[in-house]
């Protein structure tokens, strides 16, 4: 299992909008984080900055890579592009964060 933990950033006051479309996560896109191996998703907000942390843990993160071109995926990019930060793909822009403790 590996532990990713990554940032993003909202656009100015998307932060109610963003939590409103996670409450209603599809059912297509749960199975797929699970099907590609990830699980203890967690996304934490910082309302002073606007910027999200996620942290998700990891069967395989070549698999999880994978997960990146699914339709379903790819779906949801487009569905919150209006929110936050995006590549040119409509991916989030996504800053990969090192570990530098952690204690079970």
């Amino acid at each position: 299992m590996v532990r990713k933990s990554f940032k993003m950033k909202l656009y100015e006051g998307m932060a109610e909008e963003y939590e409103k479309r996670h409450k209603e996560l599809w059912r297509e896109m749960k199975d797929m984080i699970h099907q590609y191996g990830g699980k203890n998703y967690s996304i934490f907000l910082d309302k002073e900055t606007n910027v999200l942390y996620g942290y998700i843990e990891l069967d395989d993160p070549d698999l999880w890579r994978q997960s990146a071109d699914t339709t379903i995926n790819r779906k949801w990019w487009n569905h919150m592009a209006d929110l936050m930060e995006t590549n040119e793909d409509q991916s989030p822009v996504s800053v990969d964060l090192e570990e530098v403790f952690h204690l079970d």
